[in-house]
């Protein structure tokens, strides 16, 4: 009876581990993609964390990406170890395309790569993740910006751009070729989409409290452009993230015409100069809600993000939340619906 009853309590420590509630998960700058009747969420980890679900409620653990690191990374990042950041996840050109980032922490020793793959289910005969190297790399005292957070987002005859940054500058956009894998842009001169900075030509402010040097005190990341209507929706996370239960992450967001911008918030403020929508903030269980995807599903939208659980040790949790839009056309959430899960 005692071995009977460690087999079960084992079955069930195992089943919860792989079948886990978004208010469970433990992922840290999420991306969802809906392929073949199943949700697939990709986040940062060693190799790149991965999940599946059929209903955006149980979620299973599946392999990571990169079983062993990409083989260019350590060259070009000499203190990355194999925890890769912030995916990207599009179908493009008949394939499903991750973009990701090597980085070494408060540094713009930094990289976006490529991976790609002609299906997510892992069961596919042609099941299988292609490395296609670096696509954009930011350089310590030659580039103002840092190439990480990657997010492909398409202009109006379909051509693809890459959003991209996290502190330095700012909120960058390059131009890529017809095929997303390489940039076409003059590297030292694509324009800053979001910035902190109310003067956008002024320097880099200075770090503050005990945060990277390096990384100055420009605290907005994360970009995520959505395109609803006549318009391209950015949103973006502002000040700290990666501190548990003490994170400050926010998130915002501003509109343009035209995927190139200007991004302009509610009050006609330009997000290259510091303008910004707030759109959530923490509240006394979620603290530090950021670095969002937002995602189409059938008739609805939804946020998809990380929030530091202040009731279980500040651990990064993943939230899905329907996304509302009001009568002008600016998505909203309730704060309060946060903390009754």
């Amino acid at each position: 009876m005692l071995s009977r009853n460690l087999i079960v309590v084992f079955l069930v420590i195992t089943c919860s581990s792989y079948a886990q509630q978004p208010g469970q998960v433990i992922v840290h700058d999420p991306v969802l993609i809906s392929a073949d009747d199943k949700y697939y969420l990709f986040a940062t980890g060693d190799g790149i964390d991965v999940w599946s679900s059929t209903d955006l409620e149980n979620w299973s653990k599946q392999a990571p990406v990169f079983p062993e690191s990409p083989a260019w990374a350590k060259r070009e990042v000499p203190t990355f170890k194999g925890h890769i950041w912030a995916p990207d996840i599009h179908y493009f050109n008949g394939l499903y395309y991750l973009y990701y980032s090597i980085s070494a922490f408060g540094k713009n020793t930094s990289c976006i790569g490529l991976a790609t793959n002609p299906t997510l289910n892992p069961q596919d005969s042609g099941f299988k993740w292609t490395d296609r190297g670096k696509v954009i790399q930011s350089i310590p005292g030659k580039t103002n910006w840092n190439a990480i957070d990657p997010n492909l987002v398409f202009d109006e005859s379909g051509h693809p751009f890459l959003a991209f940054g996290s502190f330095w500058d700012g909120i960058k956009l390059v131009r890529l070729s017809r095929d997303g894998m390489r940039t076409e842009d003059d590297l030292l001169t694509i324009p800053t989409l979001a910035s902190r900075k109310i003067n956008r030509r002024a320097p880099n402010p200075p770090a503050i409290d005990n945060n990277p040097v390096d990384a100055g005190g420009n605290a907005i990341e994360a970009p995520f452009i959505f395109k609803r209507g006549g318009y391209y929706y950015l949103f973006a996370s502002i000040d700290y993230c990666c501190k548990g239960a003490a994170s400050t992450y926010k998130m915002i967001v501003g509109r343009a015409k035209k995927v190139t911008g200007p991004y302009l918030d509610d009050q006609g403020k330009d997000l290259a100069s510091a303008g910004g929508k707030l759109l959530l903030a923490g509240d006394s269980r979620w603290h530090g809600v950021g670095h969002n995807a937002v995602i189409k599903l059938e008739e609805d939208d939804y946020l998809v993000f990380h929030g530091y659980d202040a009731r279980d040790q500040g651990k990064p949790k993943l939230r899905i939340e329907k996304l509302k839009w009001d009568n002008k056309g600016w998505p909203l959430l309730i704060n309060n619906e946060l903390s009754n899960q």
